[in-house]
């Protein structure tokens, strides 16, 4: 018997979502609500999902699913949320998860009170590089990492038309770069090092067309003491062919050695005294950035069918949010910002 799952969405980043769905044999999505068919019918008829809403209420009363993706923007995920909640129906809710903290934490205490399963759609640590560096560091190839640096330069934010392409509505947000992009990097640093104590930050708008920032740097320290980089800015451009593939190049140092990843989802180790080499692992370049939707997904309807808590669980994911807004504060009062609890 499979999962019935709906979507609520038909966005430029819904369709990996609904071709991620039909490659997992446990789930049939019956319905997809968006405001308008037309935009809907390509995603539809290429992923044979075969009825369509304009009302999400409606969907969810008709279709009855076992669960409902949320593909929206982040102003409407609270109250779909809470529809999904009242009805008994398990969520995965893209993000950014909410516009305030606040209403990221209403969110999942919500749908905790109503004893439904959550996931926050979290895809970054599911991208097969930052699993197989994680299995590495446990490995103790390098020794301790004692530092994480990333650089990413993605390019798409320079100039009049700066997002227009792809996700225009980026440049109305107030806040762009450590909200829409740095997020995912908190959670990942979190996935490969635990906890962080503190931050200390910097941004600039680079581009004068938009509200919010594109370029920041951030230093983080772990409750371990060791240390984290995260160099960013969505002007300028990249020196690499597909700048959204691994979204730039990770730098990991261990007392015995070093971890690179580069762009093209190379990994190499490079032992103190000795060359860098590579390192086998499998990574595909299918949809996005090493197929990581699938993967997240998968894990998804994996942890629904055990029972066991997802790994981007609400709970989980609003320590990443707490980290965001230190980083935001940090960069507002020009102060080491520390976390609490």
């Amino acid at each position: 018997m499979k999962l019935k799952g709906v979507g609520i969405g038909a966005g430029y980043f819904a369709g990996f979502q609904y071709r991620a769905w039909k490659r997992i044999p446990e789930v049939e999505i019956t319905a997809l609500c968006n405001r308008t068919k037309g935009k809907a019918e390509p995603i539809m008829n290429e992923c044979g999902i075969k009825k369509h809403y304009t009302d999400y209420p409606d969907m969810l009363d008709t279709e009855k699913p076992d669960f409902v993706d949320i593909i929206t923007p982040p102003s409407t995920h609270l109250i779909m949320c809470k529809a999904a909640a009242d009805r008994g129906i398990n969520v995965i809710c893209q993000k950014p998860l909410a516009p305030t903290f606040r209403e990221a934490s209403e969110i999942v205490d919500y749908c905790t009170k109503a004893n439904i399963r959550f996931m926050v759609h979290e895809n970054w640590r599911f991208q097969p590089w930052y699993r197989e560096i994680k299995r590495l560091i446990e490995t103790n190839i390098i020794g301790h990492i004692h530092y994480i640096y990333f650089r990413s330069r993605m390019g798409d934010g320079w100039g009049e038309n700066a997002y227009i392409p792809r996700q225009p509505y980026f440049r109305e947000y107030p806040r762009l770069l450590v909200f829409e992009n740095g997020i995912h990097f908190i959670d990942t640093f979190r996935f490969l090092k635990g906890e962080i104590k503190s931050v200390y930050a910097r941004m600039r708008k680079l581009n004068p067309v938009i509200k919010g920032e594109d370029f920041a740097i951030v230093n983080f320290e772990f409750e371990s003491g060791d240390l984290a980089l995260w160099d960013a800015n969505r002007y300028n451009q990249p020196n690499y062919e597909n700048p959204r593939y691994t979204f730039g190049e990770m730098l990991a140092e261990g007392t015995e050695g070093s971890l690179r990843l580069y762009s093209d989802g190379t990994i190499t180790i490079q032992k103190l005294g000795e060359k860098e080499v590579p390192h086998f692992y499998l990574h595909h370049n299918i949809d996005f950035s090493g197929d990581c939707v699938y993967v997240t997904q998968r894990h998804f309807i994996d942890r629904l069918l055990s029972g066991d808590e997802f790994e981007t669980n609400g709970n989980d994911y609003l320590k990443s949010l707490a980290v965001q807004e230190a980083v935001y504060e940090s960069a507002t009062t020009n102060n080491s910002v520390y976390l609490h609890g």
